[in-house]
């Protein structure tokens, strides 16, 4: 009898098999070499091969590792692939489908921890398993890149939407082809960025925890839904669950999906050879962010729809609460459970003399060693490309702050802009990356004393083309309570203009409609 040590994760690590010989020999050789100190690996096999040299080479592996299974699937259907591309047909998908179903079954049955399913044409680095146990999801895997004809670039096996849809688009937003393509490379350059990030779409070489089994995930097909392919059945299942699916980009896998990629196989070896990157589960950056943010009262406003869109990309908070006599405090941490939250609570508000409001909040965030500080209000939310093309900034090493443009929407769809409302004709810091010994210098006046030091600019700095949503004067009620408050703390008009105080009350202002 085997004796496992107690606590260790079982992982059953399951593959239907129809592979010529010199790639499956490959694919054995790398499950040989996965680490497992933490945990116990099982193998269980779908033989479908009609090569006896492919088979040899299981049994083989069977003779020289414990718990294994291989099981005969004794049918004789051929699959045909050539130095193009894989001929599949609608009855080798779902014979795939229920080979692997079977294996779940297994899991199940068996009580696994987890299941890892992986096609047979993959080479993984030995640190695969640590990094996607680490990661803590439900469902999860491991990036590879494939040229899916010859003299393509080379695409994920991730995707957003639908069959394979790489970009972000809104339910009914129009997208010139233009906008797509930015939209496309935003999306691959951001997985190039080692991370874990949420997809709508996977397969291939997946982590599914004990969970996920139980509730029931599988690959048959939805009767409803026409996308090709097994694994697109799979996905769509396990989001009707409430399954959220994660994509791990630390240490790629190799694809040899064509002969002719068994010669890029030495190199990929040899890159194992180097440092491993940091295990990163939060967001994917490299670099951390730090949200940093001042609130009071503000739950029943734009807060709640502006932290579900800024946990999307921060690696952690540091909120302020400036004497809130509701549940913001409550809010913040509850949109955000999962991430680190600094919080620090004003029992007297310190608005009225706001300089040393922003004193404090920059003392506060810089106590959590961020490497960038992102520094909005809490009716401030970038647009949804934003969550895509921040890996880049984050990651560029020329410049230290970054401004964009703030648009002032007056409802939920039109920002305002006329003469004295134009706030997005200038691009203001919001985005500053932390360097020691920076001796911030402040603008000490009362009143629009700026969210970041005014010395800020000495810096290397540079603008983006990404938009800011501010929603602070959205509606009739909000304008007149902040008209009533410019009034009260600046009635002189020393710290703004008094009539911009004035027009916030214009019954009929020059309006936009925002545009994605």
């Amino acid at each position: 009898m085997v004796m496992m040590k107690k606590n260790k994760k079982r992982i059953l690590v399951g593959s239907p098999v129809h592979q010529k010989p010199e790639i499956l020999n490959e694919f054995l050789l790398s499950l040989t070499g996965l680490k497992s100190d933490s945990f116990d690996l099982d193998f269980f096999f779908v033989d479908d091969n009609n090569d006896e040299k492919a088979t040899e080479l299981l049994l083989d592996f069977k003779q020289h590792r414990e718990r294994v299974t291989i099981y005969q699937s004794k049918q004789e259907d051929d699959y045909f692939c050539d130095d193009q591309t894989h001929y599949w047909n609608e009855q080798l998908v779902w014979k795939v489908a229920n080979f692997k179903n079977r294996i779940i079954k297994k899991a199940v049955e068996e009580q696994y921890d987890y299941l890892f399913l992986i096609d047979s044409d993959l080479v993984l680095h030995p640190m695969t398993m640590e990094y996607l146990v680490k990661a803590d999801k439900d469902i999860v895997s491991e990036v590879f890149w494939t040229k899916w004809q010859p003299v393509s670039e080379p695409q994920p096996q991730v995707w957003l939407v639908d069959e394979y849809g790489q970009w972000h688009q809104e339910r009914g937003e129009e997208l010139s082809d233009k906008e797509i393509a930015i939209r496309y490379q935003s999306f691959l350059s951001m997985l190039k960025i080692p991370g874990l990030y949420e997809v709508g779409g996977l397969g291939a070489c997946t982590l599914i925890s004990k969970k996920a089994l139980t509730i029931g995930v599988n690959f048959n097909p939805i009767k409803n839904l026409s996308f090709w392919g097994e694994d697109r059945h799979f996905c769509v299942r396990a989001a009707a669950m409430g399954i959220s699916l994660y994509v791990d980009t630390h240490v790629p896998a190799y694809h040899i999906y064509r002969k002719d990629d068994l010669k890029g196989i030495d190199k990929f070896k040899n890159e194992h050879q180097g440092t491993l990157p940091d295990i990163n589960v939060i967001t994917g950056n490299q670099a951390k962010l730090t949200l940093s943010m001042v609130v009071k009262n503000e739950s029943d406003r734009f807060l709640k729809h502006a932290l579900k869109e800024h946990r999307k990309y921060i690696d952690e908070a540091v909120i302020i609460d400036d004497g809130s006599t509701d549940d913001t405090l409550e809010l913040c941490l509850d949109v955000l459970n999962g991430i680190p939250v600094h919080t620090v609570e004003n029992q007297i508000s310190k608005f009225a003399n706001e300089v040393e409001l922003r004193k404090q909040q920059w003392a506060e965030t810089i106590k959590k060693e961020p490497d960038w500080i992102l520094n909005l209000d809490a009716d401030e939310i970038f647009e949804k490309r934003f969550a895509y093309e921040i890996h880049d900034l984050l990651q560029q090493t020329k410049f230290d702050v970054f401004s964009f443009r703030l648009y002032d929407f007056w409802n939920s769809t039109h920002y305002r802009e006329d003469a004295l409302w134009r706030a997005h004709l200038t691009y203001r810091p919001f985005l500053v990356r932390h360097r020691e010994g920076f001796v911030q210098k402040w603008k000490d006046t009362p009143q629009h004393c700026g969210r970041f030091p005014e010395n800020i600019y000495e810096l290397p700095n540079s603008i983006s083309n990404l938009r800011l949503q501010h929603f602070g004067w959205a509606n009739p009620d909000i304008r007149l309570e902040k008209f009533r408050r410019y009034s009260a703390l600046d009635p002189e008009s020393i710290h703004g203009n008094s009539e911009q105080y004035q027009s916030i009350l214009d019954e009929h202002p020059n309006l936009i409609r925002w545009k994605e």
